[in-house]
C-alpha cells in the first residue's frame, strides 16, 4: 500500500488543478521558502480528516480555500483527492485502488467521498485507523512538530503509541459504550421514578374507570334512544321535503317546456337574422350587376357613335388623279434614245484628242515630278520640325484634358466618400442613441428584475404567511373542538343530582334553575363552598313553597328521581354579626347570590369560616370550639365532627365553575378562530395580490426583454449599415488615392512635355527652298493637264450627254412604270377605304345589336334589384315578428320563475328544518344525517343492549330479539337512561380511557425497564472486553517500541543511552510514556537541558521507533532535518534509507544530501501571480 497520487484544486496556493503522482520509495519535495511545499502536507492531513484549523496553519477552516491574488479572483471551494494503491489489501475495502476526496465550500458546506461515493468523516477515519493513520496523524510530521512531541505530556506521547498500534478504534468503541452506559443509567432512574408514580395513580383511577364503564353502558342506551328519536324526526322532515321537491320537478318541467319554446323562438329569430344577413349580400350583388349593366350600355353607345363617324369618313374620301399619261412618257423615251445614237460618233473623235493630250501631260508631269521631289525634300526638313512641335503640343493638350478629367473624378469620388461617411455618421448616431436607450432599458431591466424578485419574495412570504395562517387556524379549530368536547364531558357530569336535571327540563312552574348555576363563588374557594353546602349544591331553586310542592309531586308522578329544593321565599334568619378570628372569612362572604335567594343560601352556609389549610383550621377550632371551619381543599372541621380527604369526582359547583371557565375559553377560542379565519382570508388576498403583482412584474420584464431584443436587432442593422458605409467610404478613399496618384504622375509627365516643347520651340528654323523651277514645270504640267482636261471634258461631256439621254430614256420608261404602279396603288387604297367603311358599318350594326342586348340586361338587373329589395323587406318583417315572439316567451318564463321562487322559499324553509336536524345530529351525536337514518331510522329494528337489571349484555348472554320502533317507548327509554345516569353520581368520563392508557403505559415501561437493565449489563461487558484488549495491544506495542527506541537512539547518538519509561506501570490503561535521553559524554537526562539539534534527534528517534516498530504504508516529513548538521544528517539519512525499503516517504527538504537520497524530485515554485506550480523529475541510479 502506498500513496499513488494527490490532486489539489483551489486548496491554499494551488489555484489550478495540480496532480502529484507518487511512487514507492523516497520522494523529495523541494523549492524556495513560501512557494507552497508545506501546503502539500496540509492537503494530505486535510483530506485524511484533519479538523483543527490551527493544525493546518490557519485561523478558521475556510482559510484553506484559495483567497485570490491581484491577478486571480478568489475561489468558492477547495477540493483535494488522494488516491491510495491498495493492491496488498491493507485497507479493509474490496478495491485495489482507493480514492478519498474532501471538498469544502466557502459557504460552509463540507463533503467527503470514498471512490466517488458520499461518505462521513467517521467512515474515512475508520478506514485509515488500522493503518496507523488516525486522528493524531503521527505519520505526518510537520514543521515544529518535533519540539511539540518533546514538550508533550506523557499521556499525549501514549496517544502516539496507541495510534501506531491501532488502539484508537478500541478507545472510540469504549467511549461510545461509556456514553451509552451513562445514558442507560439515567434512563433507568427516570423509568423507576415513572413506574412508581404510575403505580400510585392506577388504584384510584381503576375505581373511577369501573364507574365510567357502567356510565358508558347507560350513555350508550341514552345515545341510542336519542339517535332513534332524532332519526325519526329527520325521516319525517325528509318525506315532507321530498313531496315539495316532487312539486318542484313539475314546475321545472313547465319551465323547461317554456325554455324550449323560447329556444325555438330564438332559433326562428336567428333564422330570420340569417335570412336578413343573406338578403343583404344578394341586394348588394343585384345593385352591382345593375350598375355594371348601365355602364355597359353607356359604353355600347360610345362604340356606336365612333363606328358611325368612321363610316362617314369612308364615304367622303377624295379620289386622287394621275399627273401624266404613261404612253406619252414612253414616246418621249424613244426620242431620247435616237439622240443618244448621234452622240456616240462625237464621243469617238473626242477620245482620240484625249489620247494625244494625255501623252503631252504625262511628259510635263514627269518633269514636274522630278522638280517637285527635289522641292519636297527641301520642304520635308522644315515640316519635320513643325510636325514635332505640333505633336508635343497635342500631347500637352491631351494631358491637360486628362488632368481635368482626373480632378472631376476626384471630386465625384470625394462626394461619394462624403455621402458614405455621412450615412455612416448618421447610422452611428442612431446606433449610439439606441445604445443609450438600450442601456436605459438595461438599467430599467435591473429595476424590473429587482421588482420581479421583490414580488416573488413577497409572494413567497405571503404564501408562507398563508401556510402559517392555515396552520394557526387548524390549531385554533382543534382547540375549539377540544374545548367543546371538554364542555360536553363536563356537562355529562352535571346530568345527575337525583332528578334535578329532569325536573329542570320538565317545565314545572316556579322552578328557577339549579342553585349552582345561580351562585358566583370567589375563585379558588369552589371546593370549600361545595363542602359547606353539601347536598344542596345539587339542589334546584324554586320561587315559593307552593312551587316546591308542585315540583315534588311532579317527581313522584313521573318517576323522575330525587331532587333537593331551595325555597327562594324562605324567612330570613339573622346571621351572626360578631367578629371572626384573624386570618379567617365567613363562607357566605365568598358567595354572590341574587337578593331573593340570600336568606336561603345564608342559612345553608351557616356560620362556617373559611381558612387556607388544616393547620389554620385546627388553630381556629382549638381557640374556639363553637366555631365550624372549612379549608380551601374542602375539609370540614368542628369540635364534634371533621370530614375531608381526596375525592374521585368533582362537586356540582366545581363542575359548573369548570364549565363556565371552559365556555369562556371556548368563546375566546371561537373569537380566535374567527380572527384566524379573517387573517387567513387576508393572507389569501395578500397571496392573490402578490401573485398579480408578480405576474405584472413578469409581464413588464418580458415586455422589456422584447423591447431590448427589437432594439438589439435595430442596433445590429445599424452596425451593419455603418460598417457598409464605412467600407464604401474606404473604397472611395482608395479610389481617390489612386486618382491622386495618377494625377501626380500625369502632372509630372506634363511638366516634362512642356519642357520638351519649350526646348523645341527655342531651336532655329530651317530656310524655305526656291520654288521657281518647280513652279515653271508646274505651270507647264498644268497647261498640259488643262488641255487634257478640256479634251477629257469634251469627251466626258459627250459621254455625259449620251448617258443623260440614255438615263432620260430610262427615267421616262421608269416614270411610265411608276405612273402605272401609282394608279394601281390608288385603286388598292380606294378598296381598303371601302373595306374599312364596311367594317365600321358592321361594328355599328353589332354595337346597335349589343346596345339592345345591354338594355335588356339593364332591365333584368333592375328587376333583380327590385326583387332583392322586396326579399330584404320580407326578412325585416320576419325578424320583427320573431323578436316579438321571443319577448312573449321571455315574459312567460319570468312568470314561471316568480312562481317557482315562491315555492322555493317554502322548500327552503323545509330544507332548513332538515338542515337543523342534520346539524343537531352532527353536534349532539357526531353522525352524518344519512348514516343516522341508515342506522337508527324508524324502519330499523331496535336491538336490546342491557339486561333487565340495567347491566350491559356480554357475548356469553343469550341475545334477545330486536323490537320494532315505537316513538312513545323510545321517549320512556330515554328518560329511564337519564335517571340511571343521574343515579351513578359523579363520573369521570375520561377515567376508563385514562386507566387503559395508564395501565398500558405501566406495562410498556416495565418491559422497557427490563430491556434497559439487560442493555446496561451488555455495555458493561463490552467496556470490560475493550479494556482488556486495549491493555493487551498497548502492552505489546510499548514493548516493541521501547526495544526499537533502545536500538535507534544509539544510531543517532553514538555512545549515548535512551529509553522509554512508563509513568504508572501498574495501570496499563492510563499510564503515560516519558523519554529519558543521555547523549555521549553528558550526564543529564532532562530533555530541557539538551541542545536544539539533540532535542530534534531525540524526537526523531522516538518517531522513527514508532515507524519501525509499527510501520505505516507511508510517512510525510516536513523539514525534519532542518536543524541537523552534516554528521547527524548522515545518520538520519541512513534511517531514511532503511525505512524507505518498507514504507513510502514524502520528504520536504532544503538539504541537497537528502535530495540525493530521493528516488524522485518534485519542484515547487510560485511566480508573481501567487499560484503554486509543480514540476517533477525521476532520478536514475
Amino acid at each position: 500500500m502506498y500513496l499513488k497520487s494527490l490532486t489539489l484544486k483551489g486548496f491554499k496556493s494551488f489555484a489550478s488543478a495540480t496532480t502529484l503522482a507518487f511512487e514507492p520509495g523516497i520522494t523529495a519535495i523541494v523549492g524556495p521558502n513560501g512557494s507552497g511545499k508545506s501546503n502539500i502536507v496540509d492537503a494530505l492531513a486535510w483530506v485524511m480528516g484533519e479538523q483543527g484549523a490551527k493544525h493546518l496553519r490557519g485561523g478558521k477552516m475556510d482559510d484553506v480555500i484559495f483567497a485570490g491574488t491581484a491577478g486571480r479572483p478568489p475561489l468558492g471551494r477547495a477540493e483535494v483527492t488522494l488516491t491510495i494503491d491498495n493492491t496488498d489489501g491493507v485497507l479493509p475495502i474490496d478495491y485495489t485502488e482507493v480514492t478519498i476526496s474532501r471538498t469544502l465550500f466557502r459557504a460552509g458546506g463540507s463533503e467527503y467521498a470514498i471512490n466517488g461515493h458520499t461518505a462521513r468523516l467517521l467512515d474515512v477515519q475508520e478506514l485509515l485507523s488500522d493503518t496507523g493513520m488516525g486522528r493524531e496523524m503521527h505519520v505526518i510530521v510537520g514543521q515544529g512538530q518535533l519540539d511539540q512531541i518533546l514538550q508533550a505530556t506523557p499521556e499525549i506521547r501514549r496517544g502516539f503509541i496507541e495510534e501506531a498500534a491501532g488502539v484508537l478504534k478500541h478507545r472510540r468503541r469504549k467511549e461510545k459504550a461509556a456514553r451509552k452506559l451513562e445514558s442507560t443509567r439515567q434512563n433507568l432512574e427516570r423509568l423507576s421514578d415513572l413506574i412508581s408514580e404510575i403505580r400510585r395513580q392506577l388504584k384510584p383511577l381503576g375505581r373511577q374507570a369501573a364507574v365510567a364503564r357502567k356510565a358508558a353502558v347507560v350513555q350508550a342506551e341514552l345515545r341510542d334512544a336519542r339517535s332513534r328519536l332524532l332519526a325519526d324526526d329527520l325521516t319525517t322532515a325528509r318525506l315532507a321535503l321530498a313531496s315539495e321537491q316532487e312539486n318542484q320537478a313539475g314546475q321545472e318541467k313547465l319551465r323547461a317546456d317554456a325554455r324550449v319554446r323560447l329556444d325555438q323562438a330564438r332559433s326562428r329569430e336567428a333564422e330570420a337574422e340569417q335570412a336578413l344577413t343573406a338578403a343583404n349580400p344578394a341586394l348588394t350583388a343585384a345593385q352591382e350587376r345593375w350598375y355594371a349593366a348601365v355602364a355597359l350600355r353607356e359604353r355600347m353607345a360610345t362604340i356606336e357613335s365612333i363606328s358611325a363617324e368612321r363610316m362617314r369618313h369612308g364615304e367622303v374620301a377624295p379620289e386622287t388623279r394621275s399627273a401624266r399619261d404613261p404612253a406619252e412618257l414612253e414616246a418621249e423615251a424613244a426620242r431620247a434614245r435616237a439622240e443618244e445614237a448621234e452622240l456616240e460618233a462625237q464621243v469617238e473623235a473626242a477620245q482620240e484628242s484625249l489620247a494625244r493630250a494625255t501623252t503631252r501631260r504625262e511628259s510635263a508631269e514627269h518633269d514636274h515630278e522630278a522638280a517637285e521631289a527635289d522641292y519636297a525634300a527641301q520642304l520635308r526638313a522644315v515640316a519635320d520640325r513643325r510636325e514635332g512641335l505640333a505633336r508635343l503640343s497635342g500631347q500637352v493638350g491631351s494631358l491637360n484634358s486628362r488632368l481635368e478629367a482626373g480632378a472631376e473624378e476626384v471630386d465625384r469620388l470625394s462626394q461619394r466618400r462624403d455621402e458614405a461617411l455621412a450615412r455612416a455618421t448618421e447610422a452611428e448616431q442612431v446606433y449610439l442613441a439606441l445604445e443609450s436607450r438600450i442601456t436605459g432599458l438595461g438599467d430599467g431591466e435591473s429595476d424590473l428584475d429587482a421588482n420581479y424578485e421583490r414580488a416573488a419574495h413577497e409572494l413567497a412570504a405571503a404564501k408562507e404567511a398563508l401556510a402559517a395562517g392555515d396552520q394557526h387556524r387548524e390549531q385554533v379549530e382543534r382547540n375549539v373542538a377540544t374545548l367543546s368536547a371538554r364542555i360536553e364531558a363536563l356537562e355529562l357530569g352535571l346530568v345527575r343530582a337525583d332528578g334535578a336535571a329532569a325536573l329542570a327540563g320538565a317545565g314545572v312552574p316556579g322552578v328557577l334553575g339549579a342553585l349552582s348555576g345561580l351562585l358566583t363563588v370567589e375563585s379558588g374557594w369552589e371546593i370549600a363552598v361545595a363542602a359547606v353546602l353539601g347536598p344542596a349544591t345539587e339542589a334546584l331553586v324554586v320561587r315559593d313553597p307552593a312551587a316546591a310542592r308542585e315540583a315534588l309531586e311532579t317527581l313522584h308522578r313521573d318517576d323522575l328521581g330525587r331532587a333537593g329544593l331551595v325555597i327562594q321565599g324562605a324567612p330570613s334568619v339573622q346571621p351572626s354579626s360578631g367578629p371572626v378570628p384573624a386570618g379567617t372569612r365567613r363562607v357566605r362572604d365568598l358567595v354572590q347570590v341574587p337578593q331573593p335567594m340570600a336568606p336561603a343560601v345564608n342559612e345553608l352556609l351557616g356560620e362556617f369560616l373559611a381558612v387556607e389549610d388544616l393547620d389554620e383550621a385546627f388553630a381556629v377550632v382549638s381557640g374556639d370550639p363553637q366555631l365550624q371551619v372549612v379549608t380551601r381543599r374542602g375539609e370540614l372541621l368542628s369540635a364534634w365532627f371533621m370530614a375531608g380527604g381526596s375525592g374521585s369526582g368533582r362537586s356540582r359547583i366545581e363542575l359548573q365553575a369548570a364549565i363556565s371557565s371552559a365556555r369562556e375559553e371556548l368563546s375566546a377560542a371561537r373569537h380566535e378562530a374567527e380572527r384566524a379565519h379573517f387573517s387567513r382570508q387576508q393572507a389569501g388576498e395578500a397571496v392573490s395580490a402578490a401573485q398579480k403583482k408578480a405576474d405584472a412584474a413578469l409581464e413588464l420584464l418580458n415586455e422589456s426583454d422584447a423591447a431590448m431584443s427589437a432594439l438589439s436587432e435595430q442596433i445590429s442593422h445599424l452596425g451593419q449599415a455603418s460598417a457598409t458605409a464605412r467600407a464604401e467610404a474606404e473604397r472611395a478613399k482608395a479610389s481617390i488615392d489612386k486618382a491622386n496618384s495618377r494625377r501626380a504622375a500625369d502632372e509630372g509627365e506634363l511638366e516634362a512635355l512642356r519642357q520638351r516643347l519649350e526646348l523645341a520651340r527655342s531651336q532655329e528654323e530651317v530656310a524655305e527652298p526656291d520654288p521657281s523651277r518647280r513652279d515653271e514645270l508646274s505651270v507647264a504640267a498644268r497647261l498640259a493637264r488643262q488641255t487634257e482636261m478640256d479634251a477629257r471634258l469634251a469627251l466626258r461631256t459627250g459621254q455625259e450627254r449620251a448617258r443623260s439621254l440614255a438615263g432620260r430614256a430610262d427615267s421616262l420608261s421608269r416614270a411610265a412604270a411608276r405612273e402605272r404602279q401609282s394608279q394601281a396603288e390608288a385603286a388598292a387604297r380606294r378598296e381598303r377605304v371601302r373595306r374599312e367603311a364596311a367594317v365600321a358599318g358592321a361594328v355599328h350594326e353589332a354595337a346597335q345589336w349589343l346596345a339592345a342586348r345591354v338594355e335588356e340586361l339593364t332591365v333584368a338587373a333592375q328587376s333583380e334589384r327590385d326583387e332583392a329589395e322586396r326579399a330584404r323587406s320580407q326578412a325585416d318583417a320576419h325578424i320583427s315578428a320573431a323578436r316579438e315572439e321571443v319577448r312573449q316567451r321571455s315574459q312567460e318564463i319570468e312568470s314561471l320563475v316568480e312562481g317557482a321562487h315562491r315555492e322555493e322559499l317554502a322548500r327552503i324553509e323545509q330544507q332548513m328544518r332538515v338542515e337543523q336536524l342534520t346539524e343537531k345530529a352532527m353536534s349532539e351525536l357526531g353522525m352524518q344525517a344519512d348514516a343516522l337514518v341508515d342506522e337508527f331510522g324508524p324502519d330499523k329494528p331496535i336491538p336490546v343492549l342491557t339486561r333487565p337489571d340495567g347491566s350491559a349484555l356480554t357475548e356469553d348472554d343469550e341475545q334477545p330479539d330486536p323490537v320494532p320502533f315505537d316513538r312513545g317507548e323510545q321517549v320512556k327509554r330515554e328518560r329511564r337512561a337519564r335517571r340511571a345516569l343521574d343515579q351513578l353520581g359523579r363520573i369521570n368520563p375520561l377515567a376508563l380511557e385514562e386507566f387503559d392508557a395508564l395501565n398500558a403505559r405501566h406495562q410498556f415501561l416495565a418491559e422497557q425497564f427490563e430491556d434497559l437493565k439487560k442493555t446496561r449489563k451488555d455495555l458493561e461487558d463490552i467496556i470490560d472486553e475493550v479494556d482488556a484488549r486495549v491493555q493487551q495491544v498497548f502492552s505489546q506495542a510499548y514493548a516493541d517500541i521501547e526495544a526499537t527506541f533502545a536500538t535507534v537512539f544509539p544510531r543517532l547518538f553514538p555512545g549515548g543511552e535512551g529509553r522509554l519509561v512508563l509513568t504508572d506501570p501498574g495501570d496499563m490503561l492510563a499510564t503515560g510514556v516519558d523519554i529519558e535521553a543521555r547523549p555521549a559524554g553528558k550526564k543529564v537526562k532532562r530533555m530541557s537541558l539538551l541542545s536544539g539539534g539533540e532535542r530534534s534527534l531525540v524526537a526523531v528517534a522516538f518517531l522513527f521507533s514508532l515507524f519501525i516498530a509499527r510501520p505505516s504504508p507511508f510517512y510525510i516529513l516536513d523539514e525534519v532535518e532542518a536543524a541537523l548538521d552534516d554528521v547527524n544528517l548522515s545518520r538520519l539519512l541512513g534511517i531514511y534509507e532503511e525505512l524507505g525499503k518498507d514504507s513510502q516517504l514524502l520528504v520536504i527538504t532544503h538539504q541537497k544530501r537528502t535530495m540525493e537520497k530521493a528516488d524522485a524530485l518534485y519542484g515547487v515554485t510560485m511566480r508573481g501571480d501567487g499560484v503554486t506550480k509543480v514540476i517533477s523529475q525521476r532520478l536514475v541510479g
